[in-house]
């Protein structure tokens, strides 16, 4: 436990999965707003303009949270990660840097005009401040992900005589096809938790029998936005990226699965439990062929069993890394299980009279924030031992004069200011619920 890199890797991962809770549901928000104020201003109905006014002020909150949580994030690329910067620094600061300058300032921007200017600028204004919101918020998403594909999967760059990087190709390095599949993947789950998010809340609200027209429009908005979405983070997003694993990071695949042997007609495992000592998964489950056919396309395929590679390249938490990708894809199908049952019983009109499907959808919001971080991890997971995959391993990437004591007394810091920072949101979160998708409404001129 002495070891500075281990407090290194624990930190950066205790700050970016806490505050990766705030973006994925802004990004999803963002869109989910914009139909709301669509609906408001070509159907120039009051209802969704009070409805998106409250998810606008919940957007707030969230966007707030995430960016003190987020800035952190950029120091520790110095204070944890200065060989990694220096070396790597010359080809990633360039979509770092475009995030803050172009999206994060569009973003903020907008935001406020969303909060406060409705008055002035008018129904079409408003709407449009909401389409430069989510303009903004999706580009930083891409800006972000990009950053991260050239660690999964270089591409744009030069290599130096000293081993830093430089960027050579632009394009290649921003239209990464790594990137446009993550970007796809990542921005249909972040879809899914928004939409189960407003429709925890219109399940919450019919529940208690408060706003209750304000429950039927979260409800089937949320329903039928989150049955799309969680079907895109499927196929063909969730398809794409693990064909680009099976191609690029096969290594990575066979962890996944807890493969360690080499063979066609790979199968998909439902349950079982790696054994690394022994070099087997204990009690599978299997499906045959699915790992083959969702790889490379045939159920005949050969799929690379982690015996085929050197040790000194698996995975360095293996039995982790299986469990989050297994947690992911588990959570994934029963959360557009969920949704297809409640669009079903929404089109019938009986979902609204359906208490037990109701407390399912209230209680069903934390899985999506589950799923994701899970699929996060496994992403991150699957890298090592790579900071840059096939270029830069993760143990010479830390700060090497940065010793454990200091990092650990840090993640102390962060872990009691991100309690804080969490009693507080959940505080104000939960007193926009009690106001309600009508508070204010009263002060905006309808016509």
């Amino acid at each position: 436990m002495s070891d500075a890199l281990f407090w290194h890797r624990l930190q950066f991962a205790f700050t970016i999965v806490y505050h990766y809770l705030f973006p994925q549901l802004t990004m999803g928000l963002a869109l989910l707003i914009v139909i709301m104020k669509a609906l408001g201003l070509w159907g120039r109905d009051e209802r969704w303009n009070d409805a998106a006014r409250f998810w606008i002020r919940i957007f707030g909150i969230n966007f707030a949270v995430g960016v003190v949580t987020g800035i952190p994030m950029e120091f520790q690329f110095g204070t944890n990660w200065a060989n990694f910067s220096r070396l790597a620094g010359p080809v990633i600061g360039h979509t770092l840097g475009m995030e803050g300058l172009f999206a994060f300032f569009l973003e903020s921007s907008f935001l406020a005009s969303l909060v406060w200017g409705e008055k002035r600028l008018g129904r079409t204004g408003h709407f449009l401040a909401a389409i430069a919101l989510f303009l903004g918020s999706w580009l930083s998403g891409y800006f972000i992900i990009a950053t991260n594909a050239f660690m999964q999967h270089p591409v744009g760059h030069r290599a130096l005589p000293d081993g830093s990087l430089r960027l050579a190709d632009f394009r290649a390095f921003v239209l990464n096809p790594w990137a446009l599949a993550q970007y796809a993947h990542n921005m249909a789950a972040s879809v899914v938790t928004a939409s189960f998010v407003v429709a925890a809340a219109g399940a919450h609200y019919a529940l208690s029998g408060r706003h209750l027209d304000h429950a039927r429009r979260f409800l089937a908005l949320g329903t039928r936005a989150g049955v799309i979405a969680s079907l895109l983070v499927a196929f063909p997003t969730g398809d794409h990226q693990a064909k680009l694993i099976a191609r690029f990071q096969p290594v990575a695949l066979a962890a996944m699965e807890g493969r360690f042997e080499s063979g066609p007609a790979a199968p998909i495992t439902m349950i079982g439990q790696p054994n690394v000592k022994e070099r087997r998964l204990d009690n599978p489950v299997p499906v045959p062929g699915m790992l083959s056919f969702l790889a490379y396309g045939t159920f005949q395929s050969n799929v690379r069993g982690l015996l085929e590679f050197p040790e000194r390249d698996w995975p360095d938490n293996i039995e982790l890394l299986y469990y989050a990708f297994h947690v992911m894809a588990g959570l994934g199908t029963l959360l557009f299980g969920v949704m297809a049952v409640a669009v079903a019983l929404d089109l019938r009109r009986r979902l609204e009279r359906s208490r037990a499907a109701l407390w399912v959808l209230m209680l069903s919001f934390p899985f999506p924030y589950i799923a994701t971080t899970a699929g996060w991890m496994t992403a991150e997971l699957g890298r090592q031992p790579w900071l840059v995959y096939g270029l830069l391993r993760t143990a010479l990437g830390a700060s090497p004069t940065v010793h454990s004591g200091t990092v650990l007394f840090t993640l102390i810091g962060f872990c009691g200011l991100y309690f804080v920072l969490g009693v507080l949101f959940l505080f104000l979160i939960g007193h926009e619920i009690q106001r309600g998708p009508e508070a204010g409404a009263a002060e905006i001129p309808h016509g």
